[in-house]
């Protein structure tokens, strides 16, 4: 699934490569995966931006809320098409857990994550959209569910840019 969202994204991307424009000021949106989550997204320079984000996550056993926020360093692919980027990065993020199985009453409530981010980001200039597919890897800390380390996380982002 995720080797079809990665080709969705380039195909889109060299459809609209010649409408495309490597840079957006600040942009607001959805991460459409793990955790599904709202987004805001800011450049501080020409290639550094912060992120934040709020979403949540279920389980069979309970779930969880995050907040979340990023560092990001952008390097364009302007040989490759151009409006496409890719980051790489480093955050945190708080974990509120809800458990609905009575079995782990005990695990703590609340959690950090200390996260990697590896991802593309790809800006049409025709349109206000910016699309970002990303990896990010969590390290948890006050380990609330079965494992200390998640792969699984990341996301397909579409937000509307506020301002170029």
């Amino acid at each position: 699934m995720n080797r079809f969202i990665f080709a969705l994204v380039l195909s889109v991307g060299f459809m609209g490569s010649l409408f495309a424009q490597d840079f957006y000021q600040s942009a607001v949106g959805a991460r459409l995966g793990s955790p599904f989550s709202a987004s805001y997204k800011t450049f501080v320079s020409e290639s550094s931006a912060f992120e934040v984000y709020a979403g949540f996550r279920s389980y069979g056993f309970g779930g969880w809320l995050n907040i979340s926020g990023a560092y990001q360093i952008h390097q364009p692919l302007e040989d490759v098409i151009e409006g496409l980027q890719w980051y790489y990065g480093a955050g945190a993020s708080i974990f509120f857990w809800n458990y609905t199985d009575t079995a782990l009453d005990g695990l703590p409530s609340t959690s950090l994550g200390l996260q990697g981010y590896l991802g593309l980001d790809y800006t049409l200039s025709d349109h206000p959209v910016q699309i970002t597919i990303d990896w990010i890897p969590t390290i948890f800390i006050g380990e609330t569910n079965l494992s200390a380390f998640g792969a699984g996380y990341g996301s397909l982002g579409v937000r509307y840019i506020l301002k170029r």
